[in-house]
C-alpha cells in the first residue's frame, strides 16, 4: 500500500506547462519594468545635462564675450562667435571663450539654439536646446528662462 502512493509522488516531481510559462511572464514583466525605468532615467540624465550647459557651461562664455566685447554676439553671429572673432569686433574680441574648436551639441546630438535680443529670457539673450524631439520652440525645449 504504501509503495502505491511513493510512485504517485514520484511521478508528480516537475513543474507543470501552467508553472513554466507563468514563470516566463513573470520575469518577462519584471524586465519590462526594469528597461522602462532605466528609459526614464537615462532621459531624466539628458535633461540635467541640457540644463547645466544652458544655465552654465555655456552661459558663462557668452558673459566673458559680454565683458570683452561689451555686448552678446548677435543672432546671426550666434555661438560661433565664442570661437572665432566676428569682423564687427576682431580689436576688441578675446577669444576663443570655449576650449574645443567645435561647439558642443545638446545631449541629443541637435546644436543648442542661440538668439539675441532676447524674447524669453531675462538674460539678454535665448539660449535652448530643442529637447528630445529634437523639433524648435515646443513644449520639451530646455532654455535659460
Amino acid at each position: 500500500m504504501l509503495r502505491g502512493a511513493f510512485k504517485k509522488c514520484r511521478a508528480r516531481r516537475g513543474f507543470t506547462l501552467i508553472e513554466i510559462l507563468l514563470a516566463i511572464a513573470m520575469i518577462s514583466l519584471l524586465a519590462f519594468m526594469l528597461v522602462t525605468n532605466i528609459e526614464k532615467t537615462m532621459s531624466s540624465g539628458q535633461s540635467s545635462i541640457a540644463k547645466s550647459f544652458v544655465k552654465g557651461s555655456l552661459a558663462t562664455p557668452l558673459m566673458s564675450y559680454k565683458l570683452a566685447v561689451g555686448r552678446y554676439p548677435t543672432t546671426e553671429e550666434g555661438l560661433d562667435a565664442l570661437l572665432r572673432a566676428p569682423d564687427s569686433v576682431k580689436d576688441r574680441w578675446g577669444g576663443p571663450y570655449l576650449r574645443d574648436s567645435d561647439i558642443p551639441k545638446d545631449p541629443w546630438g541637435n546644436p543648442y539654439q542661440y538668439r539675441m535680443p532676447a524674447q524669453k529670457s531675462s538674460e539678454g539673450y535665448d539660449l535652448w536646446s530643442m529637447g528630445p524631439d529634437g523639433t524648435n520652440e515646443t513644449d520639451d525645449d530646455i532654455g535659460n528662462w
